[in-house]
């Protein structure tokens, strides 16, 4: 599995477990956050650790944030903080955005401006979103209900230019499929064609039960 950097702006509950799941999994995780106490008790788990503020550009490009694959915007309470945090990180490219969402509201707000994917605590708990960025191919899972998830994946290479159909993708991978959307763009396409060739920058939404599903990416199963 490829080592990712991973910035964790915001060390509260949620936070901290987010970076001592990805810290586990060996991936260099920077953490930061206005309290020196929470910096504290981080930072003999993770690679980088630092006091600081969040919505100060200079600050994040001293600690590396530039350099980070995913950015987890960690705190949800001050929608302002986590506004200008992922403004700057767009600034920066940084590729994924992920912020925590105090409601619906908080949530639209900081998809309009260019998260990635936003989350809420009573949806998606630490954990969840450390697997999410440990994923392959999974672009985004969300937890729904009795093991079942809405999973947004990338096709494999071995995909391209094939059909769904052709593919027998529910069968063998137990996917019930609601739509494709094409890479960096956010629009759902429900017009699905079974049997027309699937691009190479195509995104699959589906849902599925997740842990069947993780098992083929996890185990690289998903070819």
């Amino acid at each position: 599995m490829k080592r990712k950097t991973v910035g964790v702006l915001g060390l509260g509950i949620f936070g901290r477990t987010v970076a001592r799941q990805l810290s586990q999994f060996d991936q260099d995780v920077i953490a930061i956050d206005t309290s020196e106490a929470n910096v504290n008790e981080i930072g003999d788990f993770v690679t980088k650790a630092a006091v600081g503020d969040m919505t100060d550009k200079d600050f994040l490009l001293a600690v590396g944030i530039d350099q980070c694959d995913t950015v987890v915007i960690a705190t949800g309470n001050n929608l302002e903080s986590s506004v200008l945090a992922i403004m700057h990180c767009k600034k920066m490219k940084v590729p994924a955005i992920i912020a925590k969402a105090k409601n619906k509201i908080h949530e639209e707000v900081l998809y309009g401006i260019g998260a990635t994917n936003v989350i809420t605590p009573e949806r998606d708990s630490g954990k969840q979103v450390a697997s999410n960025i440990l994923k392959h191919r999974i672009e985004n899972i969300i937890y729904l209900e009795h093991g079942i998830s809405m999973i947004n994946f990338k096709i494999p290479e071995s995909w391209i230019g094939k059909s769904l159909t052709e593919l027998d993708v529910r069968q063998k991978y137990e996917l019930n499929i609601i739509g494709t959307r094409h890479a960096n763009e956010s629009d759902l396409d429900p017009n699905l064609n079974p049997t027309e060739p699937l691009e190479a920058d195509i995104i699959i939404v589906a849902i599925a039960n997740d842990h069947t599903f993780e098992k083929f990416d996890y185990l690289g199963y998903l070819k």
